[in-house]
């Protein structure tokens, strides 16, 4: 943070530890004598109802100083003043460091061992599930959701539809160097929206057999044959999903069709190759390959 701004937060700080302070000694100080709380008529209702201004008992007080003591020694020993780093030299990237360290040397043999183990031997090993479960819910449940069905836009990993194929390779490319799958916007290729609907109808009709009679037949194979083939299967090379299938990412009625045709999408699997080590990423490959096998 900037200079200035860190002498705000030290300042501020600062002023209000002193606040405190001075705050409990001068709530000590008002202690009323019993000679004025009998003459006082203020601290008495009813003639028979007496308020007492008795002060804090002693331990008490000495309880609120001792906290705004522990909290002066806590802002020098931690960094919790602007720019200063406390003289205790923690920081959180150490502490978090230090906890991957301690995890490393702790798990590492054992991940290591694992990561040695082709994905299809794996999935046998009780011990290996259960961390590529942890592992799963950690990294990608968020996505494909706890029970790896997906939602819209992110693939169901239980099924045997793989948009970039469902081999244990195949798998672990996908999570260690992620996948990024671009459909382009065609929307002034095709030109009106007469061409785009017939395009629409085109590929809902695509399930039962093309219909070359069709005038989006035309402009099927000239602009979408590239990448979803000749039939519709798709191609897996380039991750590009079957046309002829009940498998749709982003849903099959004539809006959401219309909508990846004139507006394109764009899905991005992350890369996690960095994130959790190629150790992690063969038992997490081994986990996703046990769910549709």
């Amino acid at each position: 943070m900037s200079n200035v701004f860190s002498w705000f937060i030290i300042i501020g700080t600062v002023v209000s530890l002193i606040a405190c302070f001075w705050l409990v000694a001068y709530a000590n100080k008002q202690r009323a004598s019993d000679k004025e709380i009998q003459e006082s008529e203020s601290h008495v209702w009813d003639e028979n109802i007496r308020e007492l201004n008795n002060p804090l008992p002693m331990w008490w007080l000495w309880l609120f100083v001792g906290t705004i003591i522990w909290s002066a020694g806590y802002l020098i020993w931690f960094p919790g003043l602007g720019n200063f780093d406390g003289v205790g030299g923690w920081s959180q990237e150490k502490q978090y460091a230090d906890e991957v360290s301690a995890a490393e040397a702790q798990y590492g043999p054992m991940f290591a061992e694992f990561g040695s183990t082709a994905a299809e031997t794996l999935v046998n090993n009780e011990d290996a599930m259960g961390i590529g479960f942890s592992l799963y819910q950690n990294y990608c449940s968020q996505c494909h959701g706890s029970t790896a069905q997906g939602a819209r836009g992110f693939p169901n990993l239980t099924d045997d539809v793989w948009l970039y194929g469902g081999t244990p390779a195949q798998i672990e490319q996908s999570i260690v160097a992620g996948r990024t799958g671009v459909m382009p916007p065609l929307a002034a290729v095709f030109g009106s929206d007469e061409a785009i609907d017939e395009m629409v109808s085109y590929v809902q009709s695509m399930p039962d057999g093309l219909d070359t009679s069709s005038p989006a037949h035309t402009k099927y194979m000239q602009l979408c044959v590239a990448c979803h083939g000749p039939d519709g299967s798709g191609m897996q090379a380039l991750g590009a999903p079957s046309l002829i299938d009940d498998n749709w990412l982003y849903g099959s009625s004539p809006t959401e069709i219309r909508k990846s045709i004139v507006e394109g999408r764009n899905g991005v699997m992350p890369a996690h190759g960095d994130l959790i080590g190629a150790d992690r990423a063969r038992i997490l490959t081994a986990y996703v390959y046990s769910l549709s096998n």
